[in-house]
């Protein structure tokens, strides 16, 4: 079956594994990466305990990952947009740790673990990317660790929002209006606070005027607010 998409013009090269990649090698990425069926909201991409094979890069939509407690309660762990990598989590035991699921229709590039490793060893830079990538999702588990531990609620929610229109503006959108692909729901699991909560703090925060919120669409209408007197840094990968 023909491919209709390929790295040379996918939009989100810049920011994805072929950012690493010099155009004339980059036909020797485009010919390991597998392009499937999209998946519909609430599919699942992996689940726990699934055997790795592969990483995969969002090409459009948005997908979350999620570990499940001993009494079966669900954790949010992560939120991924166009261009990001996950899959990451099965490395180390050849078996995903977590479960990833669409927020909404969504399709991704499906890369083969084995072929990328042995591609690596001859395009050296795409090797550092990709360990690159490894170092921040670390550094992104760091800093929600710290954001649970240590902010208020009115600053959790406040760094997810800037982390999302941080990411927003790596893909050369708007990075003021966007609309939220998760749920009020997701938003409270992931940041460890109640759904009432949130929902709370997005209506102050609009009272305030540093937000307008209109369901899942939101902008920023002040920015110096919602990051703080005390110095907000947004979480890097939510």
């Amino acid at each position: 079956m023909p491919r209709t998409v390929s790295c040379n013009d996918c939009s989100l090269s810049p920011i994805c594994l072929p950012l690493a990649v010099a155009p004339a090698q980059l036909d020797q990425l485009d010919h390991i990466i597998q392009r499937g069926r999209p998946l519909k909201r609430g599919e699942h991409l992996f689940r726990a305990a699934d055997d790795f094979h592969s990483v995969y890069a969002v090409r459009s939509g948005a997908l979350k990952t999620y570990v499940l407690s001993d009494e079966g309660e669900e954790q949010v762990t992560g939120f991924y947009l166009p261009g990001e990598i996950l899959g990451m989590d099965g490395i180390s035991t050849a078996r995903h740790l977590s479960n990833a699921k669409a927020l909404e229709t969504a399709t991704v590039c499906e890369i083969p673990f084995h072929r990328l490793e042995d591609l690596s060893q001859k395009i050296p830079t795409l090797q550092h990317h990709f360990f690159g990538l490894m170092s921040k999702e670390i550094r992104a588990d760091r800093e929600l660790h710290m954001l649970l531990s240590k902010k208020s609620a009115d600053d959790r929610v406040a760094s997810l929002l800037l982390s999302l229109a941080a990411r927003q503006q790596r893909r050369g959108l708007s990075n003021k209006r966007f609309r939220l692909p998760m749920s009020r729901y997701d938003i409270a699991n992931y940041l460890g606070l109640a759904v009432e909560t949130v929902s709370r703090i997005f209506t102050r925060f609009q009272q305030q005027k540093m937000l307008w919120v209109d369901g899942r669409e939101v902008e920023i209408l002040d920015r110096p607010a919602l990051c703080g007197s005390g110095g907000l840094h947004p979480v890097e990968n939510a």
